[in-house]
């Protein structure tokens, strides 16, 4: 049986969404209102420039001054304002060293939360990695919105590898811990506070045909924020595993989704259910602890998947990718909520959790009170204009025949009379037109008829004389 959404499901909760994508710009996707509505776009940040395709971006969507960290193509590192997209501080992560961001690009971005306190100044801490190992941790401050920031210290740095490429880093939600992963290179925890690596995974064994698949990550996160041992990886082999550093190195559960590479994954909040897309636009739940695929959401896209996120608080998930469209669907009916098309490839999006739809609710409630009001206003304005309304024959018949009564008293009183011209009717003034035309029609009508007797005559005189 199909499944069915009731008509009270329908709808979109109140969410907001930045998208990114191959061209650099930052679109804010909203659903406004208490009741469900249809997301659509509000805002659009950014020029379209290729060389400034973002990466990779994570969002510190904390109550006050909340904070948005975008990676671009370029290798420049942008902290932005999440709500009107004011840029606050941007740095490069090459520096001096001549490295060409072709050859480096970032492969993973993580703002730290912090708490501040009122009389702190804003601050915030970024973790960097590109795809030749180089992982950077850096603070930076800036007390005034208008005025220059500074870095905090110097940045602190280490190489998570020795060769291959990162593809693939997360930040755990204690944020002590992190996972790099890629191609060529097997999965390892490092401790961020000692920047030292503390557990690393081994390769599986071959396979029955004593085929060794070759390490290639893709995707990967953590299963709670309070554990970091346990976390799940996407492969390029269309493998998704489940890792356990407290009991081995090899994974504790493994197992195949589809035929095409995984390329993304996202977490539940209930600690064992995982969402993940891959290359041919499939994406579908699975129960972790026991691999089983719990259902595939429907409304299938057309191409390959870039970004999955979970949102925090309302029951819904939404992904992007390369057929442009941001899709959100229902986690428990799995079905297609919305669906908004944004013209650009997307790279990846995240959600703002603070926001509720709420003042914007209020602010269209406002509005349409004064647009009402204009209305009333505009209404009594044509009430009171007189309006001129075409007079009947009868009403001008009955003027004139008052004109002419009051005339006619005015010549009882001795007074002269005023002569009255009376209206002609069309067929007196077309008969006086055509007289002289009349005239000119009888005058040839009578000398054809004169010459037709003569012709006559000569007939008949010619006709005795034969």
């Amino acid at each position: 049986m199909p499944r069915i959404i009731p008509p009270e499901n329908l709808g979109c909760p109140p969410i907001r969404a930045l998208t990114f994508d191959s061209l650099g710009l930052i679109k804010v996707t909203e659903a406004r209102g208490k009741e469900r509505g249809t997301p659509t776009v509000v805002n659009t940040w950014g020029e379209m420039n290729a060389s400034r395709t973002v990466l990779a971006a994570s969002i510190d969507d904390r109550l006050r001054n909340p904070l948005l960290a975008v990676a671009r193509k370029d290798g420049n590192v942008e902290i932005l304002n999440p709500c009107n997209g004011d840029l606050h501080f941007a740095y490069s992560v090459y520096g001096d060293d001549g490295c060409s961001p072709e050859d480096n690009e970032i492969s993973a971005l993580h703002l730290f939360r912090k708490k501040i306190d009122d009389q702190a100044e804003r601050s915030c801490t970024l973790l960097t990695c590109t795809k030749k190992g180089d992982v950077s941790l850096r603070s930076v401050k800036f007390p005034d919105a208008h005025s220059d920031s500074t870095d905090d210290s110097s940045p602190k740095t280490w190489k998570a590898c020795g060769s291959g490429e990162i593809l693939v880093g997360k930040v755990d939600g204690s944020e002590n811990f992190s996972v790099f992963g890629g191609r060529r290179v097997e999965a390892t925890i490092w401790d961020l506070e000692q920047c030292t690596k503390i557990w690393s995974a081994k390769s599986p064994p071959k396979d029955n045909l004593g085929i060794f698949t070759p390490t290639w990550f893709t995707s990967a996160t953590f299963l709670s924020k309070d554990d970091h041992r346990k976390f799940v990886t996407g492969t390029k082999s269309h493998q998704v595993r489940l890792y356990d550093i407290s009991t081995q190195r090899r994974p504790v559960l493994s197992f195949d989704f589809r035929e095409t590479a995984i390329t993304s994954i996202a977490e539940d909040p209930d600690g064992h259910t995982i969402y993940v897309g891959n290359a041919s636009a499939d994406l579908a739940s699975f129960d972790i602890r026991t691999g089983k695929l719990l259902g595939s959401f429907l409304g299938k896209c057309s191409g390959s998947i870039r970004s999955v996120v979970r949102h925090p608080q309302h029951q819904v998930i939404a992904s992007c990718g390369l057929d442009r469209y941001l899709r959100v669907y229902d986690v428990k009916t799995r079905q297609l909520i919305s669906a908004v098309f944004l013209k650009q490839h997307l790279t990846g999006l995240v959600f703002d959790s603070g926001f509720t739809g709420e003042e914007t609710a209020v602010a269209n409630t406002v509005a349409e009170a004064e647009t009402e009001e204009i209305m009333e206003q505009e209404d009594d304005e044509t009430e009171k204009v007189p309006v001129k309304r075409k007079k009947s024959k009868k009403e001008k018949r009955s003027r004139e025949i008052d004109f002419e009564d009051k005339d006619d008293e005015e010549n009882e009183d001795g007074t002269e009379k005023a002569p009255v011209k009376t209206k002609k009717s069309r067929k007196e003034k077309r008969s006086r037109e055509n007289v002289p035309e009349a005239e000119e029609k009888d005058e040839l009508r009578s000398k054809k008829s004169r010459e037709h007797k003569k012709i006559t005559k000569k007939v008949k005189h010619n006709q005795e004389e034969y």
